[in-house]
């Protein structure tokens, strides 16, 4: 009569523990990798909501010209808190794109380096130029800001003798 001392079982639980252990670590990166793909994609729905925000305030930021001495003072050039910094009169302009109720973005001035012998005065425009700046804050994790460089320009004179005339009725005076 021959003794079983139990190796076999011994084995199993080895190979067991062994498959258990790789499935984790299968489970795990799998569990990365998922999140990282999200990562990817809020971050570019970010990107996109940002650019649309931007492309709603342009035509408010140009049309209140006279305002942006305030709307700099108050930016001081853009920061971690700018949410308090967005001038009242973008109020009127909607930031649900989504239609949800919430905000999705906020827009606030920033000076550009327009000093020329003197330090960077942030709240001070010398050149007709400032940056209008979109955050979007609808996704926390992806938080991304997009930044354009605008220019006022006043109308000009148009002069009815000048090449083409007023308003290209070729110059038929």
């Amino acid at each position: 009569m021959t003794r079983q001392r139990g190796s076999a079982m011994l084995i199993t639980m080895i190979l067991i523990a062994a498959l258990l252990g790789g499935a984790a670590v299968l489970a795990g990166i799998q569990l990365a990798s998922t999140r990282s793909s999200d990562l990817t994609r809020t971050g570019t729905l970010s990107t996109y909501c940002a650019e649309a925000g931007l492309a709603l305030a342009r035509p408010y930021v140009l049309n209140n010209y006279p305002s942006w001495a305030a709307a700099l003072v108050a930016s001081g050039g853009g920061g971690p808190a700018v949410l308090a910094w967005e001038p009242g009169w973008l109020s009127a302009m909607s930031h649900d794109l989504d239609g949800d109720g919430n905000p999705d973005f906020f827009v606030y001035l920033k000076d550009n380096d327009d000093e020329l012998n003197s330090a960077n005065n942030r709240s001070v425009d010398n050149d007709l130029k400032v940056f209008v700046v979109s955050r979007c804050t609808k996704y926390p994790d992806s938080v991304r800001e997009v930044e354009e460089l605008v220019q006022y320009s006043a109308g000009g004179t148009c002069y009815q003798s000048q090449q083409g005339g007023c308003g290209g009725n070729n110059n038929a005076n």
